[in-house]
Order: structure tokens, then sequence, then C-alpha cells
């Protein structure tokens, strides 16, 4: 917005334009998101109950599932209802100040789910390469400290992108093509420069996605190396069997992430708009429908825990 003397203030509001090229089919669109939100929810819920209900599930491998379960929850809380919004009721204005705590809470708690993810390949390894010491490595206190210490990094690390979007001056279109406000998309409306916003932007995927790529990586080329040793092979296919939930959780979380992730800074002109939103839509709604599903058919005490609930046990 230009006023006075060539400077500018920030826009009081952005128009968030859902799904560009697509918004015929808007209410179309919004039936599997709704269906894969509720299912989200449910599964969710009913996976964080299900371990605090059962104390044979009191172990750090399902303490670490329920954290991912409620970041994965809030995740998707997080945008789903505003894009809901856009298809149902064409609800696209949203104020400059909300913009900005929608981002942080967007980056915010998906730098939290990958480290999350991290946790979780290191309790795998653990497990299987020292089994003997497992109860007393993963204590309740170490978990609990692990979880404060991957919650902290990922809110402090997405603290300065709103301070750093406002120093910006915006003096082009407040029409963001998004069903949400990420960071980048809104940075590209500005008519300053980003320079600072896009170095930062990649130190933050450097300390996070790569730094939690990498250690997952190694924790399993580890278990790989520890499970091939096994004599036996109905113990290298329940140590393999151990991991093949964790293994469906990163897939689906880290493709769509590392695709919109490129996407935005060297795929623009080549991958079209609409392709793009939906991957980056799916980015944060993949993950919380599917992990619950996918760990309730392949961990056996999880499956067993939910007959026995559903038996009134």
């Amino acid at each position: 917005m230009l006023v006075s003397n060539n400077s500018y203030v920030p826009p009081q509001f952005f128009i968030l334009n859902g799904i560009p090229g697509l918004e015929r089919v808007h209410v179309w669109l919004s039936l599997p998101f709704c269906t894969m939100y509720i299912i989200s929810l449910v599964g969710n819920l009913g996976l964080v109950y299900l371990i605090h209900h059962e104390e044979s599930l009191h172990r750090p491998m399902y303490l670490f599932l329920a954290m991912l379960s409620l970041i994965d929850l809030l995740t998707c809380t997080t945008t789903l209802p505003n894009a809901l919004c856009i298809f149902w009721f064409r609800l696209k204005e949203i104020d400059f100040n909300a913009c900005l705590v929608q981002m942080f809470f967007v980056h915010g708690f998906t730098g939290v789910e990958s480290g999350v993810l991290m946790l979780m390949a290191l309790d795998r390894y653990v497990a299987i390469c020292y089994p003997l010491r497992y109860a007393t490595i993963l204590t309740n206190p170490v978990i609990a400290k692990a979880g404060l210490a991957t919650f902290l990094r990922g809110v402090l690390l997405m603290i300065p992108f709103p301070f750093l979007v406002k120093r910006l001056s915006f003096c082009q279109s407040n029409v963001i093509s998004h069903t949400y406000c990420d960071h980048m998309s809104v940075v590209k409306l500005s008519c300053a420069s980003i320079k600072i916003n896009v170095i930062y932007g990649l130190l933050v995927a450097l300390l996070i996605g790569v730094f939690d790529i990498c250690c997952i990586s190694v924790s399993y080329t580890m278990i790989l190396r520890a499970v091939v040793s096994l004599s036996s092979t109905d113990a290298r296919q329940k140590a393999f069997g151990t991991c093949t939930a964790h293994i469906s959780a990163i897939i689906v979380t880290y493709v769509p992430a590392f695709f919109t992730f490129f996407t935005h800074r060297f795929g623009e002109h080549t991958i079209p708009p609409s392709l793009h939103i939906i991957v980056a839509n799916l980015y944060l709604l993949l993950p919380p429908t599917l992990n619950p599903v996918v760990y309730g058919v392949k961990t056996k005490q999880i499956r067993d825990n939910v007959i026995k609930l559903l038996r009134g046990e």
C-alpha cells in the first residue's frame, strides 16, 4: 500500500485465493479435503486416547507416536478449516497479523513434526541395536527432555519469520495464490528485497529438515547393518516389521515437503500452480490422515488394543 514520500505500510489484509485455476471446482475439491480432515481428527484423537488409556502402551515408541499425533492434529487444524471456508463460503480475506500468526504455526508445527520423526528413528535404533539397554537409555525423563528440546527448536527457529515478513514493503497485489499463509507465498508479494527471508528460510531448512533427514538416514543405516547380521530369518522380519510404519510416515511427510520446498525456489515456472498448491495442502493433510491408519494396521500392539477397546474389555 502506497503512502506519501514513497514509503509503504503493510496491507490490512491478504486475499487467499485458494487453488489457482481450479476455482470453479473448489466445492468438489473440498469433499476429499474435508473427509481426510475428519479421518485425521478421529484417528489421531483415538490414537492419543488409546496410548493414554492403555498402560501397556506407556513405552517410548508409543509416547513418541502420541507426540506425533498431537502435532499432526495441530498442523492440519491450523490450515484446513481456513481452506474449507475458502472452498465453501468464499471467505478469502485474512488479516495481515492473522496471516503472520498462521504462518508461524504452520512452519513451527511442521518443524516440530520433523523433529519427532527423527526421535522415533533414534528410538528404533536403540530398540534394535541395544535391546538390553533400551529401558535404561530411553527413560521417561529422557523422553520428556527430548520432546521439549524438539518443540523449542521448532518454535524458536520460526519466531523470526513473522518479524522478517513484517519489515517488508508490500506495494503490489495482496492476493496470495494459496489456501493458507505460507512464508514464500507471502514474501513474493513484496516489492522490497527478500534476500534475507530466502537465506533464513534455507538456514532453517538446513537446521531442521536436512539435519533430521541425516539423523534418520544414519539411524536406519545402523539398523540395517544390525538386522542383516541377525542369523534368524524370523528375527530379521520382526525387526524390519517394527520399522515399517515409521518408514511409511517418513515417506508421507518428507516427499511432499521437499516437493513444496523446491517448487517454491526452483520450479515456479515449470510446475503448474494448481499442482503445487494441492501438494502443499497434502503435505499438511496426508501425514495426519495416514499415520494413525498405518500405525493401526502395521503395529500389532496398537491393533490388538483397538480391538480390545472396541469390545469393551
